[in-house]
């Protein structure tokens, strides 16, 4: 594959850094682990999972540890980044690509499912944040990657509570940039496009107009892989990106600006 991630070190600075990757144990966020592990930073994996969780260990071998969590237990999060930092070290990276989605009509969805949506992809972002920052404002250092979405600029029928909450994740990103950078820690966001994943392969597959829609109006003419968003993510936790803060990358092969 022409982008795939070789094995060898692409930023010298994150050799020996602690990674931690929320979702890491499929899609974007498996290949966002395999590209820190590669370049021979310290990976820590949290998931719900405990099987894929293991099967992730497997495959990427090196220096990488793995905790079954639910983000989504607020009041545990204190312990569970405690529990990281005794084990392992001080988080120097965080991303934050764990999420949930929910498809159906607006007029169907109910608070509480509106709830959840919120709860896993904003509240139990922040709250991992927030506690991952403390170290990190104290060592005055640190990268953190919030992972969002085009659904986050574009008007997606059936997904108003993703919607809402990657908006939210954008927000969030600007705000705690400007509140952090002086501390030394950068904030920053990545909003993929059409990235071909076990998932979305299934999805644009079975409809071939839909997928036919997405490739003409992506100037590249393809779908994106894994490995774009995970070299991105590289890029914005090492020093290469050292006055970089509060920006949104889109990796979507100009999706966002084409016609």
């Amino acid at each position: 594959m022409k982008n795939k991630i070789e094995n060898r070190i692409l930023y010298e600075d994150l050799k020996g850094k602690i990674v931690l990757v929320t979702g890491g144990s499929s899609g974007i966020g498996f290949a966002m682990a395999a590209a820190f592990s590669a370049n021979s930073c310290k990976v820590v994996i949290v998931g719900r999972d405990r099987g894929r969780l293991r099967q992730a260990e497997r495959k990427l071998g090196g220096d990488v540890t793995t905790f079954a969590f639910d983000l989504n237990q607020i009041d545990k999060v204190p312990g569970l980044i405690k529990k990281i930092s005794g084990s392992v070290g001080e988080i120097d990276v965080l991303v934050n690509n764990a999420g949930i989605n929910l498809k159906k009509d607006a007029v169907s969805v109910s608070d509480q499912e509106y709830e959840q949506i919120i709860l896993s992809n904003q509240t139990a972002v922040f709250s991992l944040t927030r506690e991952v920052a403390r170290s990190m404002v104290h060592r005055r250092s640190g990268s953190i990657i919030m992972i969002s979405s085009m659904a986050s600029s574009y008007g997606i029928p059936k997904v108003v509570a993703y919607t809402a909450s990657k908006s939210a994740v954008e927000g969030m990103t600007r705000a705690l940039a400007v509140e952090w950078s002086p501390r030394g820690i950068r904030v920053n966001c990545i909003a993929p496009g059409f990235i071909r994943t076990a998932m979305s392969s299934k999805a644009l597959d079975t409809d071939p107009e839909r997928k036919s829609r997405v490739l003409n109006r992506t100037p590249l003419g393809r779908l994106g892989e894994p490995a774009d968003v995970a070299n991105a993510a590289l890029f914005l936790a090492s020093s290469q990106a050292q006055y970089i803060t509060g920006v949104v990358l889109p990796v979507d092969g100009g999706n966002s600006i084409g016609f």
